[in-house]
């Protein structure tokens, strides 16, 4: 938000130097991000009249001038195809640095014509985009000539430029900015002008309808609009055209200038039609199908359905909140207007914004929003510059629908304010603050009904007026109060949840994974492929049509960006991420998810082409691996857990597994995805992943002592033996190593699967499984009767468990 020195004095009587003005606007929440004045940059530039005019001798496109600097007469070699003679412009004498272009200017050869200096256009003096050709003063000025251009046409006023944060709307408009400045004690706020207030000659002669339907009524509730007869448009005043090239806006005519004003000078947007050029009614109404507009910034747009448009019965004339069109644009010809002053939907005005592109000071005010109780106001003050700047008469107002009414009363006691702030401020001067900022204030300290003005939308309950009493007081001012710490050693402050995030973040990033952090949200048909996309999880305010809905996993994330990885040549990687997902919108809906991708041959011993030839896609044994390194990492011990073949449908169905304890405690999924699941996030196959979910496993069992067990290593040699069993190939391979450890687990150490064979000598549908049984006794040598006895325990075992018999 910008705006001058001058502009702000329209609105509040103040004495306070540039510094305190800026010292007191960023305490009290208006970030300072700029101030210029253009006196520092400009205070070399004088006026002068040009003399004589001839054309450069070796040059077509230049014209040597004599120039009447007020001070003597100097040559000055020009481009510009305006030097004429008689002509009174700005000058620049050399050693002067051109804000522009940032040269500073010698006295040196111009094709063999020395140039003393320069003559400037407003492009370089950075007054605006102005450059085809130099500035031209009235005749009238050259009594001026030697004294500085700013002092001569009032340039001396300072730009300041304040950061404003998105839950204050009111601070887009000077008089907001004054406001804060007289609650602050820097001054006293003036009368404010309330336009144009007298009834109006004749009645509106433009029809006002709202055509929304029923429940569609917040798009837009209210339309305001008072007619103007017999204008004479032409450029806006001299005090007009420099305040709006200040804050950065170009002066078109006076109709169109005087809503730019209105807009920076209120914050209250405004429009003016070319009355002539309506159709029928102008009403506030959804687009349709096919319907099309040029705009103002000569691009066309195609409404639809969702968007709020203001029509004729010709067709849409603009976007509500946004920017008008061209067909019904003022200029030189205009005799008739119909000022607009209406209130739009800021979620619909913001959604309409991003869906078209188009970013306009109206926009950005109604997105934010604008006060509700401003229409009349509005076409009060344009009908009075516009009167003012234009002639004309103006008619009675007209109105369609009703402004929202947004009144509201807080109950709310001073003693909150030391409460929340430790702040101590007396009770006149709470008082005071608020009703300063507009508020209305009755009763006492301790029982205070507060009123917020219809212009604050982000005061909801006490809080908020406390934090508007210091923020004005100043935060600076609040007492800094350490911590009580009681005892000497502070306790630990993580949860056991976030010791979880960070040891999982630890194990996977050693094991080769790179660690990503993608967006909560995703496009609904991204979120379908894992499980969510429903309603309930859709974001009323997407910050884009691919981020619509909260992400039910943290898979589709990451598969993107393998793929964006890919796209740039890194086809071999692995990926992980720790964050939340969410199921629902209840509370007990989040979840805290590790997830992992390895793409191509990315596997934990390495990936890339190898001169053995040996490189191999990443599978799901390698993602296997990964899960249990993980929970094992945790505390848990995933030999107890069950692998089961019920993984989610995002997961190739022959190449994936559910890791659980019980038939309800799901641990992780892992496996290969499906090549489905692939082609529609447009990601290359194969890709293996793993889902952890960290919110679900069980507690870690709380040690009673904090000192190591006793380091139990045995001194003698362990015996290895192998059995082969021929059992059903539905039989999982998990099934035979845990009956075999369950043989005797004083003695087995370990079983490793080293073997799967199927084949018609086995029988129809039969295979052999060979797993290696390490014994390792304890107290004394086995002997071979104790060894066999052991193998006998085992194929019982797992013949009971299984149905497999000792292969022959």
């Amino acid at each position: 938000m910008k705006f001058t020195l001058a502009w702000l004095r329209d609105h509040i009587d103040i004495e306070a130097s540039l510094d305190q003005i800026s010292t007191v606007l960023s305490s009290t929440g208006l970030e300072v991000e700029s101030v210029t004045n253009p006196a520092e940059r400009l205070g070399a530039f004088t006026i002068a009249r040009v003399l004589e005019a001839k054309q450069h001798p070796n040059a077509d496109k230049l014209r040597v001038c004599q120039v009447d600097t007020g001070r003597g007469v100097l040559e000055v070699v020009c481009g510009a195809p305006n030097a004429r003679t008689g002509l009174v412009g700005v000058f620049a004498p050399t050693g002067t640095l051109i804000p522009g272009t940032g040269v500073k200017l010698e006295a040196k050869p111009v094709r063999g014509v020395v140039s003393h200096g320069m003559l400037c256009s407003e492009r370089e003096l950075e007054l605006s985009d102005e450059h085809d050709g130099i500035i031209e003063l009235p005749v009238e000025m050259g009594k001026h000539l030697g004294k500085r251009y700013v002092d001569v046409m009032d340039l001396d006023d300072p730009v300041i430029e304040v950061k404003v944060t998105p839950n204050r709307p009111d601070a887009l408009g000077v008089r907001g900015i004054a406001r804060d400045l007289a609650a602050a004690g820097l001054g006293t706020m003036r009368k404010e002008e309330l336009g144009f207030t007298a009834a109006g000659a004749f009645d509106c002669p433009v029809p006002i309808e709202l055509r929304l339907p029923k429940g569609a009524g917040l798009a837009c509730p209210a339309f305001a609009g008072r007619y103007v007869r017999g204008v004479k448009n032409g450029p806006s005043p001299a005090w007009l055209q420099q305040r709006l090239k200040a804050i950065g806006l170009r002066p078109i005519n006076a109709l169109v200038d005087v809503t730019n004003y209105i807009t920076n000078d209120r914050g209250r947007p405004l429009h003016v039609y070319d009355a002539d050029k309506l159709k029928g009614a102008i009403c506030a109404r959804f687009g349709r199908a096919g319907e099309k507009f040029l705009a103002l910034d000569n691009r066309e747009y195609e409404v639809d359905g969702e968007m709020t448009v203001i029509a004729d019965d010709s067709g849409v004339l603009g976007l509500g909140g946004l920017m008008g069109g061209v067909s019904t644009g003022c200029g030189a010809t205009t005799v008739n207007v119909l000022i607009e002053s209406a209130w739009f939907d800021p979620l619909r005005t913001a959604a309409t914004g991003r869906r078209t592109g188009i970013r306009s000071d109206a926009r950005y005010r109604f997105e934010r929003g604008v006060d509700p109780q401003s229409l009349p106001l509005g076409v009060d003050l344009g009908a009075m510059l516009i009167m003012d700047l234009c002639g004309g008469e103006a008619s009675r107002m007209k109105m369609a629908g009703t402004p929202p009414d947004t009144s509201r009363v807080i109950g709310f006691k001073v003693s909150r304010v030391q409460g929340l702030s430790g702040l101590e401020i007396e009770e006149a001067d709470v008082e005071r603050i608020l009703k300063t900022l507009g508020f209305g204030v009755e009763g006492k300290a301790e029982s205070l009904k507060v009123t917020p003005p219809s212009w604050r939308p982000d005061v909801l309950g006490s809080a908020d007026l406390v934090e508007e009493v210091v923020r004005i007081a100043g935060i600076d001012k609040v007492p800094s109060t350490p911590m009580s710490r009681p005892q000497g050693v502070a306790h630990a402050v993580m949860t056991e949840g976030q010791r979880r995030v960070r040891r999982a973040k630890r194990v996977l990033a050693g094991r080769g994974l790179v660690e990503a952090i993608t967006w909560s949200f995703i496009g609904r048909d991204d979120a379908r492929l894992f499980g969510g996309g429903a309603d309930a999880l859709e974001l009323a305010n997407p910050i884009s049509s691919e981020m619509t809905h909260m992400r039910p996993g943290l898979l589709a994330g990451l598969l993107r960006a393998v793929q964006r990885n890919r796209d740039r040549s890194l086809g071999d990687h692995g990926l992980f991420e720790v964050g939340q997902a969410y199921l629902g919108d209840r509370p007990e809906d989040q979840t805290m998810l590790a997830s992992g991708v390895r793409a191509g041959t990315a596997r934990h011993t390495g990936n890339g082409r190898h001169w053995d030839g040996k490189a191999v896609a990443a599978d799901l044994f390698d993602v296997k691996s990964d899960v249990v390194a993980l929970l094992t990492a945790l505390g848990i011990d995933a030999a107890k857990a069950q692998v089961t073949r019920d993984a989610p449908g995002w997961f190739h169905p022959g190449r994936s597994g559910t890791l659980r304890l019980g038939p309800k405690l799901v641990l992780a999924h892992f496996g290969e995805l499906h090549p489905k699941t692939l082609k529609a996030l447009d990601v290359e196959a194969p890709v293996a992943a793993f889902e952890v979910m960290l919110h679900a496993l069980p507690a870690a069992k709380k040690r009673l002592t904090r000192a190591k067990p006793p380091l139990e290593a045995a001194d003698l040699q362990p015996v290895r033996r192998d059995f082969a069993f021929v059992l059903d190939r539905a039989v999982a391979a998990a099934d035979v190593v845990r009956a075999a450890e369950g043989a005797d687990r004083q003695l087995i150490e370990r079983v490793t699967l080293f073997d799967l064979y199927e084949g018609d000598t086995l029988g129809a549908g039969k295979k052999s499984i060979a797993i290696e049984v390490t014994l390792q006794p304890r107290t004394k040598t086995l002997t071979d009767e104790e060894i066999e006895a052991v193998g006998v325990r085992i194929a019982q075992s797992v013949r009971k468990a299984t149905g497999g018999e000792i292969r022959g």
